[in-house]
């Protein structure tokens, strides 16, 4: 969007900006009456979006509907994994939210990308997974093990989904997926 920060209601009251040095209570520059908090815009220099479809383009149907847009927009680059790869994928048949492929970089094929979390319309969350992590979570060494399980000791993407993805999320996806 370009600009140097954005309004954020909601926050004026709360303990967020004592921990933050991103957002300050500022007038409303219009009435002067107004106080809201705005916070400083950020730049990322990468988006990561994992998502239902996307084509060879870079087109993506996100299958949920979120700010995902707005985020794009604002990276420096985009990087799409996604469960499908097809053909084309026209704006009218995007589930949820539409990415267009001029703000894409690089779409990458990766089946079970949201594990352990859900894919929208594809599988859910593996909830025994998402237990474990937030035990692992509660301290720094639980943690370091779990990556050093999860994250670190995997050889690829293929290698993960193998090991961890329980074998009943694992169904035929349909579409014209690629691997």
């Amino acid at each position: 969007m370009g600009v140097p920060y954005v309004p954020v209601l909601g926050l004026i009251g709360t303990d967020l900006l004592k921990r933050r040095d991103d957002m300050v209570v500022a007038a409303d520059p219009f009435d002067g009456s107004t106080r809201t908090v705005v916070a400083k815009a950020l730049r990322p220099d990468v988006a990561v979006f994992h998502v239902q479809t996307a084509d060879r383009q870079g087109n993506v149907s996100c299958g949920y509907d979120a700010e995902v847009v707005i985020l794009a927009e604002a990276a420096k680059h985009v990087i799409v994994t996604a469960e499908r790869i097809v053909d084309r994928l026209p704006e009218k048949e995007a589930v949820g939210a539409f990415i267009p492929s001029i703000l894409v970089d690089a779409v990458v094929h990766t089946p079970f990308g949201a594990h352990p979390g859900g894919c929208s319309g594809m599988y859910g969350p593996d909830k025994i997974h998402m237990a474990g992590y937030v035990a692992a979570a509660k301290d720094d060494a639980s943690f370091a093990e779990y990556l050093r399980n999860y994250v670190l000791g995997v050889l690829d993407h293929d290698d993960y989904v193998e090991r961890f993805v329980p074998q009943e999320m694992r169904q035929p996806l349909g579409g014209d997926a690629e691997g």
